[in-house]
């Protein structure tokens, strides 16, 4: 059998050339396939890349006619589009360019929260018509893939099946790269990711200042950057000293980071499959989180992390009580995650084996 020829259709904003380590999973890809590529971060293109101005929504109007060019030219045998609303618009340059081509869909996270916890509160307005457009590319899809029980629940609840589930690649060796460090002499929690609402940073606020008084010294350090920055500007403020704030650090900051910490702590109302639980096992750091989405497919309660009810500040203020203040706890989390991190890694080459595998799969 021929190698497979292969469009991948996402908004994920690149630039070229690629950086080293995002270079890596696309190399290992094109090992074993004829890869093309219609991204974000355009527009340019270098003979793979075809890359777009990524502005939503004007991105997913334009996708159809873009995708469909690709499938003219390119002639694929499979579509792999990165989420329900990238599947969409494959769909539809599908029926433009009357073209045969499989479509593959990737399941990251949950539909029923994108227009309710990202970005502008106006995007509610939008819910009806993104949920209706996610459920239709599921159900219409040749093959759907999901990245964990959790996606996989939200997929069979539609009837489908899905037709693979493996996480996708990401590069970890800046936190693979050395031993995790001991934990530090003085108590800290780590908060890592976007300030927007579906990390329920209010939530995070809230609890701090909970907890803080009950655990004298202990600290707070938040890296990220988004809408609710003012969340973690009044923090700052009403902690002097024992809460710092950075809005973007590189991968090996952030290791630095987990190394620094006592856990990290991820009080998400939704999560696919979240990548910085991945990152803190990588540098055995337990995880103090929210029961919600794919986090407890990755945390093990009691055993790598502490889990409690989502939404719930009073129970997330415990978790980081007891995770601060008991040291042993602290080594155990800690034993527990990085025992589980090896479950949860992959190489590049093994992500593109798995990604080709399910489009030959399609092509019999």
């Amino acid at each position: 059998m021929t190698r497979p020829r292969v469009l991948f259709v996402g908004r994920t904003r690149y630039r070229l050339p690629l950086e080293t380590r995002i270079a890596r999973k696309w190399d290992a890809l094109a090992d074993e396939m004829e890869v093309r590529v219609v991204g974000g971060g355009g527009p340019a293109d270098d003979g793979r890349f075809h890359l777009l101005a990524a502005r939503s929504p004007a991105f997913y109007l334009s996708l159809p006619i873009h995708v469909a060019r690709e499938l003219r030219t390119f002639r694929p045998d499979a579509v792999v589009a990165q989420s329900p609303y990238e599947a969409a618009a494959v769909l539809a340059g599908r029926l433009l360019a009357r073209s045969q081509a499989r479509v593959v869909l990737e399941v990251h996270g949950d539909w029923n929260t994108a227009t309710r916890l990202y970005g502008s509160s106006l995007r509610r307005l939008l819910e009806p018509v993104s949920r209706t457009l996610a459920r239709a590319a599921v159900r219409r899809a040749d093959a759907v893939r999901t990245v964990s029980p959790f996606t996989s629940s939200l997929v069979r609840a539609l009837g489908v099946e899905p037709a693979a589930t493996f996480t996708t690649y990401y590069d970890v060796s800046a936190f693979a790269a050395s031993p995790p460090a001991p934990l530090p002499p003085e108590p800290r929690a780590l908060f890592v990711g976007v300030l927007e609402r579906y990390k329920n940073v209010h939530g995070l606020a809230e609890a701090w200042r909970i907890a803080a008084p009950r655990v004298p010294g202990a600290a707070l350090h938040i890296i990220g950057h988004g809408r609710e920055r003012a969340v973690a500007e009044s923090l700052v403020h009403d902690f002097p000293g024992r809460v710092t704030w950075e809005e973007r650090v590189p991968s090996e900051g952030v290791a630095a980071a987990l190394d620094a910490a006592t856990v990290l702590v991820l009080p998400s109302f939704s999560e696919g499959l979240p990548r910085v639980a991945m990152e803190a096992f990588a540098r055995g750091r337990g995880v103090v989180g929210a029961r919600a989405g794919g986090i407890p497919d990755i945390v093990e309660d009691g055993r790598s992390g502490l889990l409690v009810p989502a939404g719930d500040a009073a129970a997330l203020a415990d978790a980081l009580v007891r995770a601060l203040s008991e040291p042993q706890l602290a080594r155990t989390l800690a034993d527990g995650a990085q025992a589980a991190s090896a479950g949860w890694l992959q190489t590049p080459e093994e992500f593109a084996t798995r990604t080709r595998e399910l489009v030959e799969a399609l092509r019999r």
